[in-house]
């Protein structure tokens, strides 16, 4: 639902933003995109979520839900033009988040805080998109992005001899996602301003098992992966 609130967010954004822009006469920044290299840097918004696939295992009744939270970005950006509707983006930056893992099957445990996980996640995110971009029109130019990234995740965990038995969850350190997205370049006086929304898709199984094959918390779960929503803006 929240995923949903944010997509419905980004839209009216994008079109009321838009809309003013290019009811402007004068047109700003005339000669930005012919730079063969430019910089700039972002901020934003994400809600992270884990898709989530059960293998058939000799844990009854094997239920395993995630709560996702609104977590924040931050990061840079370069810029490579590449022909007049394509550029190269690299656009490193740090991704925070945090989720509650819930187990539904050990909800009955005697010890309740075996039926939850707390995940706290920071991220080094670093992607390489490909930008598609219509011809500009006014002060606007709507465009497209898609691309690969890789995560490093601070708070993995997986180097930790302490796992689920010892109330630790593990996640790899070392992740690779893709990414695709839309968005508007907006045109300014000083510079130019891009609200994105994008999703983001893990390619590899996140999760780190636990020692015991049996586990309670990790045998049933045969693939773990991010999917998420981010909403940047960007200022070059």
């Amino acid at each position: 639902m929240m995923i949903k609130r944010l997509l419905i967010f980004g839209f009216f954004l994008f079109t009321s933003v838009a809309f003013f822009a290019q009811r402007e006469r004068v047109e700003y920044l005339p000669t930005f995109d012919k730079r063969k290299l430019h910089y700039g840097f972002y901020l934003g918004m994400n809600k992270n979520d884990f898709k989530l696939n059960l293998r058939e295992s000799n844990i009854a009744n094997a239920s395993i839900t995630v709560e996702p939270t609104i977590g924040f970005n931050v990061g840079l950006i370069a810029d490579l033009r590449l022909h007049k509707n394509l550029n190269l983006r690299i656009e490193p930056g740090l991704v925070s988040n945090s989720k509650k893992i819930i187990f539904n099957h050990l909800r009955t445990s005697s010890v309740p805080q075996d039926s939850i996980r707390e995940i706290g996640s920071t991220y080094l995110h670093i992607p390489l998109l490909l930008k598609f971009s219509t011809d500009r029109y006014k002060n606007i130019r709507p465009y497209l992005l898609a691309g690969i990234s890789y995560d490093y995740n601070f708070s993995s965990n997986e180097a930790n001899q302490d796992d689920n038995s010892s109330g630790q969850f593990r996640m790899k350190t070392h992740n690779f996602m893709y990414e695709v997205g839309v968005g508007i370049d907006i045109y300014l006086y000083f510079f130019k301003f891009s609200p994105s929304i994008r999703g983001v898709f893990a390619m590899n199984n996140e999760i780190k098992y636990d020692d015991d094959p049996n586990s309670k918390w990790t045998a049933p779960v045969y693939y773990m992966g991010t999917r998420g929503v981010f909403l940047n803006f960007s200022f070059e």
